[in-house]
């Protein structure tokens, strides 16, 4: 066996190993989300004192919560990553086009997602203050909410579950070349990747109201959670 043969299946078994360790922690993350909010209660009807009230009341948990989000989609972009890897050999323009879909959409996560981090917590302690800048974070606010579906801050998050939808849609044909279990991980990327647009289609077209968007939307997420699982058990048999 030469070296070239031999570094590249010590590097096959380290990605497996990485897309595994990911499933595992991003199942975690998911767990850990439970116990952590990301708003007030009632986000979307809640008025501007309610959240600024809650946002001073609940700073740690806030902040906690959504650091907790951002591990969960670095670790989500990671196996995305590794499942394009995967396919590299079947079909590796799909493969290179997939992993920038995920890199984009793992900065469209970052950005909005460090901003409930950074910026929201002291947009609220500012306007509560009542200091200079009050009236300036009092109407940035309301452009970060991460509870109104079509606020500044949703739109990035819902731009990169858009490109993780391309993502699945690019690799869902090379996955199917393999053993059931990849069959079956390709037709759950074939059904997120297709309910997503179609939820898309139907926003787009007026079908479904701001109201309905995160009921709407979330029903295609439902085939990324048993990707998770599926995921798990391919990358601890392969690694």
């Amino acid at each position: 066996m030469s070296n070239h043969t031999t570094n590249a299946a010590t590097l096959d078994i380290q990605i497996n190993r990485f897309g595994f360790w990911c499933v595992v922690i991003c199942i975690a993350t998911g767990l850990l989300a439970v116990a952590l909010p990301l708003d007030v209660p009632g986000g979307y009807d809640a008025t501007r004192e309610e959240r600024l009230n809650w946002l001073a009341a609940n700073r740690g948990l806030f902040i906690a919560g959504w650091l907790n989000q951002i591990l969960a989609m670095l670790t989500l972009s990671g196996l995305f990553l590794a499942i394009a890897w995967r396919v590299r050999h079947e079909s590796p323009l799909a493969a290179l086009l997939a992993a920038g879909a995920t890199a984009m959409a793992t900065m469209a996560f970052v950005i909005p997602k460090f901003m409930a981090v950074w910026t929201i917590p002291l947009l609220a302690q500012a306007a509560l203050s009542e200091t200079a800048g009050s009236e300036m974070a009092a109407m940035l606010l309301p452009l970060l909410n991460v509870s109104i579906p079509f606020s500044l801050y949703t739109s990035f998050d819902y731009m990169g579950f858009w490109l993780y939808s391309l993502f699945a849609l690019l690799v869902m044909v090379p996955m199917v070349d393999r053993d059931w279990l990849s069959k079956f991980a390709a037709l759950l990327l074939g059904l997120f990747g297709v309910g997503f647009h179609v939820a898309f289609a139907m926003l787009i077209f007026g079908v479904i109201g701001a109201a309905d968007i995160e009921v709407s939307f979330g029903l295609s997420f439902i085939p990324l959670l048993l990707l998770l699982l599926v995921m798990l058990a391919i990358f601890r048999r392969a690694g």
